[in-house]
């Protein structure tokens, strides 16, 4: 998501300039990006994002120029699963084959460039489809409401980034905010405590100063929107679990020892720890640093967001992105 973001702002830094567009739309076999990955190139040489792990975009910047002299796009076959790619090719050993579909994005951005900076700050979904094969007009559009891809064409659905919500604004809670910036979430910060919530203590966030009694209430909450409690003190976490327990979050977790959760849960009525909590919040990772913990507390939102289980890739017996 961070990567769609960079390219709009891009864009809107270089108004009125034409760029080149990559967009990964097809992949066979083992690939380190997914379709849906993109590429923005502009004639100076400033780009940003990526369609593989390094190994293909000195090609596609190659190939860019050339789209943007002839100004039509073009699609581009890459075959690294053949022996002869790792002497005469890329090199790279994926054992897979991608295709990317390159375009020109004038000077006068198409509409689907505004709906997805208008979709993002809205926090909604975008559908676009790229058609990268076949008689007609290669190139990205909107998708029109029910539209579905049909041969030689990639409908690709643009989610809004996920938002994390983080309730304390304590030293420990810095690095959190720092890092889920850092992949691009959208970061939000409540405290009641003036001193501590501050923007330049949380660079990036949105940061919301509010009693615990209603700082559930001044958020917007929506179905990509995970929640950690940590404010180190008892009885506002007491008051802000309470009020989350009843709103609808993908993921809700708090900080500290499995005995003070289920404190907390006795406090505010409940017999045990709902099953949806997560308590002690974040994966086993061994760490005890408030750095290793904002690293474990992400992982294991980041495993439930993309529907996996926390095991070691070498335990996988299925392809990493299948």
């Amino acid at each position: 998501m961070r990567e769609v973001a960079a390219i709009l702002t891009l864009l809107e830094r270089h108004a009125g300039t034409p760029a080149v567009l990559a967009t990964l739309v097809q992949v066979e076999g083992s690939s380190y990006r997914l379709p849906g990955a993109r590429l923005l190139w502009l004639p100076d040489g400033t780009h940003t994002g990526s369609i593989s792990g390094g190994c293909l975009e000195a090609d596609v910047i190659a190939r860019a120029e050339v789209v943007l002299a002839s100004g039509r796009a073009e699609r581009v076959a890459y075959d690294m699963a053949a022996e002869n790619d790792l002497v005469w090719g890329t090199g790279s050993g994926c054992a897979g084959r991608v295709d990317v579909l390159l375009e020109v994005i004038p000077a006068e951005p198409p509409a689907w460039v505004a709906a997805v900076r208008r979709n993002l700050a809205s926090r909604a979904t975008t559908r676009l489809l790229v058609a990268h094969a076949g008689a007609g007009a290669l190139g990205t559009r909107l998708a029109a409401a029910g539209e579905t891809a049909g041969p030689g064409d990639f409908l690709d659905e643009i989610p809004p980034p996920p938002h994390i919500v983080v309730f304390g604004a304590g030293d420990d809670a810095q690095p959190l905010a720092r890092l889920a910036h850092e992949l691009g979430w959208q970061v939000t910060v409540v405290d009641s405590r003036a001193a501590s919530a501050t923007a330049g203590r949380f660079p990036g966030a949105t940061v919301i100063v509010a009693p615990p009694e209603s700082a559930v209430a001044a958020l917007t909450i929506d179905p990509r929107t995970l929640v950690v409690v940590m404010t180190h003190r008892f009885r506002e976490d007491a008051v802000l679990l309470r009020d989350l327990l009843a709103a609808p979050l993908v993921y809700l977790g708090v900080l500290g020892p499995r005995r003070r959760t289920e404190r907390l849960c006795a406090e505010i009525g409940g017999a045990a720890a709902p099953a949806q909590l997560h308590a002690p919040v974040g994966l086993d990772l061994g760490g005890d640093t408030p750095e290793t913990v904002a690293l474990a507390i992400l992982a294991e939102m980041q495993c439930l967001l993309a529907g996996r289980a926390p095991i070691h890739l070498r335990d996988r017996a299925a392809p990493i992105h299948g």
